[in-house]
């Protein structure tokens, strides 16, 4: 089964800054949906603190990610997830359940901010 990106933000591939924009461009578009968290406006980026608890619905676009192996490995780059240090980690990619336009829900990979790192972010 193909893996799926939830994206909230830069990533997407019609915004995508220069460093990131051929590769988020091979995405293929599958749908709208949303996922339960706090979105954060970090000036240049917005960023998604998971919250299960929380009623508040961040409203992204679904994609299917390429069979490329490299190709997770190249968008951790770009959004600073070091999988083998988590905790230095400005985004973590994680999987979450995400509400489709149609009512189902899917599995997805996001990339939430690093709730330890949100003082060190919000200060720069």
């Amino acid at each position: 089964m193909p893996q799926k990106l939830f994206i909230y933000g830069t990533l997407h591939p019609d915004i995508a800054p220069q460093a990131i924009r051929a590769d988020v461009r091979r995405l293929h578009f599958i749908g709208k949906g949303t996922i339960r968290g706090k979105l954060l406006d970090l000036g240049v980026y917005p960023g998604v603190l998971l919250e299960e608890a929380t009623t508040e619905q961040i409203t992204g676009h679904i994609f299917e990610i390429p069979s490329d192996p490299t190709f997770l490995h190249r968008l951790d780059r770009y959004e600073e997830f070091f999988p083998e240090s988590p905790e230095a980690s400005l985004f973590l990619r994680q999987l979450v359940t995400v509400q489709c336009e149609d009512s189902s829900t899917t599995r997805c990979w996001v990339y939430a901010l690093n709730p330890s790192r949100i003082e060190h972010t919000s200060a720069s």
